[in-house]
């Protein structure tokens, strides 16, 4: 069974920054795909989240947030189309946020942010530990994203559906894919 590595706030704004690529490559016993900058990562190997975990914390030169949810998990939700067939729209950002854990509680839900005026992030579906939404291009957005974590009570990292459909790629076809780095030009 896959395994899906979510590394939380990396390469972002110049913090905590590495090389994906490089990673893949001493990580390439666990026959690993590099997914895009952002800390996303299929490991088709058969090994155990343990392992695994221990494994990415030795090798990143700093700490974070290491979120790794089975590959089938995130088949398995990619089949519902919580999105359906229309087009995002005009400078609307489709988003899934992975949970570290399920929540306890879950909040109602269609959710928009701010709660007054125009919306700038809207949370539409959460399916096992997965929270879909799509987000307005603002200079606000980025700090709407980060409330989902005290919205669920549980850290999230988050990827543009765009990364999640090309690690869904990998998933569903592992032989057509080399250890390396799968690179997607994210929607604009």
């Amino acid at each position: 069974m896959a395994f899906v590595v979510f590394l939380r706030g990396v390469n972002v704004g110049g913090h905590r920054t590495f090389r994906p690529t490089m990673l893949a490559q001493q990580l390439k016993h666990f026959d690993v795909v590099n997914i895009g900058a952002a800390g996303t990562f299929v490991v088709r190997a058969p090994t155990t989240q343990t392992r695994l975990r221990a494994e990415l914390s030795r090798r990143l030169p700093f700490e974070t947030s290491i979120i790794i949810c089975k590959g089938q998990d995130l088949l398995d939700v990619a089949k519902c189309k919580l999105f359906g067939d229309e087009p995002a729209g005009s400078g609307v950002v489709r988003f899934v946020s992975v949970m570290a854990k399920r929540p306890s509680l879950v909040p109602s839900i269609p959710m928009s942010l701010p709660g007054q005026g125009k919306w700038l992030l809207r949370i539409l579906a959460t399916e096992k530990r997965f929270v879909f939404g799509e987000y307005r291009r603002h200079v606000k957005t980025i700090g709407l994203l980060g409330m989902i974590d005290r919205i669920f009570d549980v850290p999230v990292t988050t990827r543009n559906w765009n990364t999640i459909m090309a690690t869904v790629e990998v998933l569903g076809n592992p032989s057509s894919f080399a250890i390396g780095t799968i690179t997607r030009r994210a929607q604009r």
